[in-house]
């Protein structure tokens, strides 16, 4: 029986998954600015036996009618957050082994800002990072903070962060050899300049000619995470990524997606059976069965169909609740603007000849905003729920959503955890081991390797 992974899905704001619950009383969300609480998460996080602590971020918010969505702001849905990449040196430092792995958008930086700043969190993590790509999320926020024109079309973002990954990779892989970094002081030698190579790309979106300065970190490139289940998205991370946050709608439809992704990667050259591919996952767990009953009711009973449409308007433009409630969303394919160039996989699950009313639609994303796959019960009940569900769908693990923050964390490191151990499906992390070598299972496991497209172009 294979080791599942496991992640926590956070962001430093009041709360994740674009749902309402920080103001819950288990709930510590109005501390995200507050190191020590990161420091309890991160250190609860790690004696639970998750592999990463996976930090979403971005710049973009929920837009309804052109402007920011009220209840976004009343409620803190997606909205008010702040750079979580300073937060992991200081929790690597309050950690031995916990994983990192940080959102940071293509299409904003520069390549070069990027890879300096995860060459530098790797130093100092010791190889414990790992970079999320993603072209974006609420796209029309974006450009209008960013003062563009106009939004970037879906499929270009993603051409974009091809050759953004590409350009980044290549500064991490081949710009300085293995032996080029000497820091000799009986010579005063730092480094030997003819084992340091300059970079010449010029691409159709992005160009680099000089020296990447950063010397190489122990992973040198960080994990290559992505999550985006479009069809654009599914052939970028079969070509790009080595682990893939595939969106969970059933079983059925994550399982289609996950064999889709590793067919794709087959065919790009690469080893699809060793992608990881992982799904979100809200667990509300308790002593009792009841209890844990009890804490998803009193979760379900915070949420509202205006903090729905909000959500759903910031991921796709689409508002809900301008909508006629007893059609589908075919109503509105025809008027242009932003559909189908932002939330194309949340969009294309409701159509169909089998999609639902726009009040269905409402009713089904009720109290799950971006959140998966959903187990309630005790200790053994969910420990159940989740090999059922990773033998239904072939995935490889799971990312966990708090909903009631570090509570969550702590109740599944002392109710489900020992049940998963004792199965065999959590393998224990050392200190010293790479990000890389935990989610590969490749023990010493540490560069990303020559076979990687990117690399295998370059040495061609």
């Amino acid at each position: 029986m294979s080791t599942l992974r496991f992640g926590v899905f956070e962001v430093m704001g009041p709360q994740v998954g674009g749902t309402y619950s920080w103001a819950h009383p288990l709930s510590a969300g109005e501390r995200y600015a507050d190191p020590d609480h990161w420091i309890r998460f991160a250190r609860a996080t790690e004696e639970a036996g998750f592999d990463f602590l996976f930090f979403a971020g971005g710049y973009g918010y929920p837009i309804i009618d052109g402007d920011l969505s009220e209840i976004a702001a009343l409620r803190g849905i997606n909205f008010g957050g702040m750079d979580p990449d300073y937060l992991i040196p200081l929790l690597a430092h309050a950690t031995s082994h916990l994983g990192f792995v940080v959102t940071m958008p293509t299409g904003v930086d520069h390549p070069v800002q990027l890879a300096r700043r995860f060459t530098t969190l790797d130093h100092l993590t010791g190889g414990r990072v790992g970079w999320n790509i993603v072209t974006g999320a609420s796209q029309n926020a974006v450009a209008d903070v960013f003062g563009h024109a106009e939004m970037v079309s879906h499929d270009t973002r993603y051409a974009m962060a091809a050759e953004f990954v590409e350009l980044a990779v290549r500064m991490w892989e081949t710009s300085w050899d293995d032996d080029a970094l000497v820091m000799d002081r009986a010579t005063g030698v730092f480094a030997l300049p003819d084992r340091i190579h300059p970079l010449d790309f010029a691409g159709e979106h992005y160009a680099s000619r000089g020296y990447f300065s950063a010397p190489p970190s122990p992973q040198r490139t960080p994990v290559l995470f992505q999550a985006g289940t479009s069809p654009t998205g599914r052939a970028f991370a079969a070509g790009n990524s080595e682990c893939v946050f595939v969106q969970a709608t059933t079983p059925e439809r994550t399982a289609a997606a996950v064999a889709d992704i590793r067919r794709r990667a087959d065919e790009a050259g690469r080893d699809g059976a060793a992608l990881r591919l992982m799904a979100g996952m809200t667990v509300f767990v308790a002593d009792t069965p009841e209890r844990a009953r009890e804490l998803a009711a009193e979760f379900d009973a915070l949420q509202t169909d205006e903090i729905v449409a909000s959500l759903y308007a910031g991921n796709t433009g689409i508002d809900l609740l301008a909508l006629d409630p007893d059609r589908t969303l075919h109503q509105v394919l025809d008027k242009g603007g932003p559909v189908g160039q932002m939330g194309t996989s949340n969009i294309e699950r409701f159509l169909g000849d089998d999609a639902p009313t726009v009040r269905e639609i409402l009713d089904q994303l009720r109290g799950l905003g971006t959140r998966g796959f959903r187990v309630v019960g005790d200790g053994v009940q969910v420990a159940d729920q989740i090999e059922a569900l990773a033998a239904a769908t072939g995935l490889d693990g799971f990312l966990i959503e708090p909903a009631f923050d570090a509570y969550d964390i702590e109740a599944f490191g002392r109710l489900v955890t020992p049940v998963l151990r004792a199965r065999g499906r959590i393998a224990d992390g050392a200190p010293g081991e790479t990000l890389r070598a935990r989610m590969s299972g490749v023990p010493g496991a540490a560069r990303l390797g020559g076979s990687h497209p990117v690399l295998s172009a370059v040495s061609a």
